[in-house]
């Protein structure tokens, strides 16, 4: 007695029709007479899941099985080994059998994508460069005008799968169709291929690309070039070439986005009457008004003064970020002392100890 179709594949009477696909690859898999080789149980498993299967997946079939049970399938033929050319989708994903195109010649195909990495300095990226980049890319062998053939020869179909691309082998009840390993599918093979190019059409050459870097590319920023990749075989499209950025680290400068960040050490007179100084941007010299009283780590933003927006118009803007500078003890004039020990007893400290006197002035001003 048959065991019921929708028992044997595990899915429920109303399953859908992509989860007895699923279903059926599972047992396909387990049962294959390849992975199971001499197990007889296993391959009335495997012919068994194929019938269920092939009834399933047609939606009348199906209908008239639902209906009439086995009654109705014993229409269909059971199990018919010529089954799986329906199946080339399933068979393919599983056991790597080339089920598609059979061969039709030798095809021309696209080109494979490069990648160069770019370092940059600090400036250039923000600015921009124009740069000259040697790159390495297979491209037309000028031997064989990209044929691959030493003297012109057209292909010949392949002696292996006479010109199908593919080879088929007979596993007891079970046809299997693989690609051809002596033409790699193609059906056709050179009969004198060229020496430069050993019969691809392709050779490597180097050549100089002159690439624009816009102004405010960062690391990890992308530049795709259309058509700067390698050459196709048999006049097939190129592929692309992408320059990756990065950029090298700045002893100035640091980088959050489109703004730029600078440290700005005030002496401790400064930061508390006040000054007027000199900074560095990237585009020059900027004078900065310090208030009296400005505090360590209070963060001043020169606006514009910073990097180009790649996703955007105008640029960033500059920020400057107050260290307080403490002198050391060594560093201090008799005078300077003198002074500060006036302004400890000013303020009604007690009067520090020479070897304590630059904790005390981190008390005073930090």
């Amino acid at each position: 007695m048959k065991r019921d179709y929708y028992e044997i594949l595990g899915v429920a009477r109303d399953a859908e029709a992509t989860v007895i696909k699923s279903a059926y690859r599972k047992l396909a898999l387990q049962y294959h007479p390849d992975k199971n080789p001499g197990d007889k149980e296993a391959e009335e498993r495997f012919k068994e899941a194929a019938e269920a299967y092939s009834v399933l997946s047609e939606p009348d079939k199906r209908a008239h099985y639902d209906r009439f049970g086995h009654q109705a399938a014993g229409g269909f033929g059971g199990f018919d080994p010529n089954i799986f050319g329906d199946f080339s989708d399933i068979l393919g994903d599983l056991f790597g059998f080339n089920t598609g195109r059979r061969g039709g010649g030798r095809r021309p195909s696209r080109g494979s994508d490069l990648r160069y990495d770019l370092e940059l300095s600090f400036e250039d990226a923000a600015f921009g460069k124009e740069v000259s980049l040697k790159i390495p890319r297979l491209e037309r062998c000028e031997t064989c005008n990209g044929s691959g053939s030493a003297g012109g020869k057209p292909p010949v179909t392949c002696p292996a799968c006479r010109g199908q691309g593919q080879v088929r082998t007979s596993q007891g009840f079970f046809t299997v169709a693989r690609t051809c390993p002596q033409c790699s599918g193609q059906g056709s093979i050179l009969s004198d291929p060229c020496t430069h190019c050993r019969g691809e059409g392709l050779a490597e050459q180097k050549r100089e690309i002159s690439v624009r870097l816009p102004a405010g590319v960062d690391t990890g920023s992308r530049l795709r070039l259309s058509g700067e990749g390698d050459h196709g075989r048999l006049g097939g499209p190129p592929g692309d070439l992408y320059v990756v950025v990065s950029v090298a680290p700045d002893s100035r400068f640091r980088r959050e986005g489109a703004d730029v960040t600078a440290e700005l050490e005030l002496a401790y007179t400064q930061a508390v009457l006040g000054a007027t100084l000199e900074v560095e941007t990237l585009g020059g010299p900027e004078k900065l008004e310090v208030p009296a009283g400005t505090q360590h780590g209070h963060q001043f933003r020169l606006r514009g003064k910073g990097i180009a927006r790649l996703d955007g118009p105008g640029k960033g803007d500059h920020l400057v970020r107050v260290k307080l500078k403490v002198p050391k003890l060594k560093e201090l004039s008799p005078r300077e002392l003198e002074l500060l020990r006036a302004l400890s007893e000013e303020e009604g400290h007690p009067q520090a100890k020479d070897d304590s006197l630059l904790s005390k002035v981190k008390d005073l001003f930090g």
